[in-house]
């Protein structure tokens, strides 16, 4: 048996627990830590991975199984 690969998409998405605030990067929120006008604190973070797959029908998968 032979494993397909399936295309797919990952997508890091950093974002601050309290206020639900979408950064860029982790560098970005590790810029709002350290911004003495903000309260945002290392414990804040949340990292949250979007992972899209690309459709693919049973028959594509199964077809070589065939022979």
């Amino acid at each position: 048996m032979t494993l397909r690969k399936i295309p797919a998409e990952a997508k890091e998405i950093i974002k601050h627990k309290r206020t639900g605030k979408v950064y860029d990067s982790k560098a970005d929120f590790d810029a709002d830590v350290a911004d003495p006008n903000t309260d945002t604190t290392a414990d804040d973070f949340r990292q949250d991975l979007e992972i899209k797959v690309t459709k693919v029908s049973m028959e594509s998968l199964t077809k070589d199984n065939d022979s």
